[in-house]
């Protein structure tokens, strides 16, 4: 299942299921996203033929991440822009979110392992700005 979490037409995550599945590949991103996210499915004996990629500037101003749920069980709450909480999602191992735009806060439900994946270099606390979480009993689960 793949699942978007929209705001004012703004894409703020994507979610991909762990029982996701399609042949081939598939892109969920837009070309102007800072972090692409794609789908593949190929078959024994597939080659994808060795290649490098080329030293391309890029300009990034919004730090997007994702997140592979490795175990566990975590409740992503979804902010638009002015840190006004809009819905909850829950994630299970395999799962993986693409954290577009607007804000987020976690709750482990769980014991859970996570890997993060986002652009470098790091910047610290400059690249964030942290405010008050709804509580569990605020949470509007979708």
């Amino acid at each position: 299942m793949l699942s978007k979490i929209q705001n004012d037409n703004k894409v703020l995550a994507i979610i991909i299921s762990n029982d996701f599945n399609k042949e081939g590949i598939e892109f969920f991103t837009p070309d102007d996203f800072s972090q692409q996210l794609a789908y593949m499915n190929r078959p024994k004996g597939y080659i994808i033929p060795p290649h490098v990629h080329n030293l391309v500037p890029r300009e990034v101003t919004l730090t997007q991440e994702v997140l592979f749920i490795k175990s566990g069980k975590i409740r992503v709450d979804f902010y638009d822009e002015e840190k006004n909480y809009l819905e909850s999602k829950v994630l299970f191992p395999g799962d993986v979110i693409l954290l577009a735009g607007g804000g987020h806060g976690f709750e482990m439900l769980e014991p859970t392992e996570m890997i993060e994946v986002k652009q470098g270099p790091y910047s610290g606390e400059a690249d964030k700005v942290r405010f008050e979480p709804i509580t569990s009993q605020e949470a509007k689960i979708k």
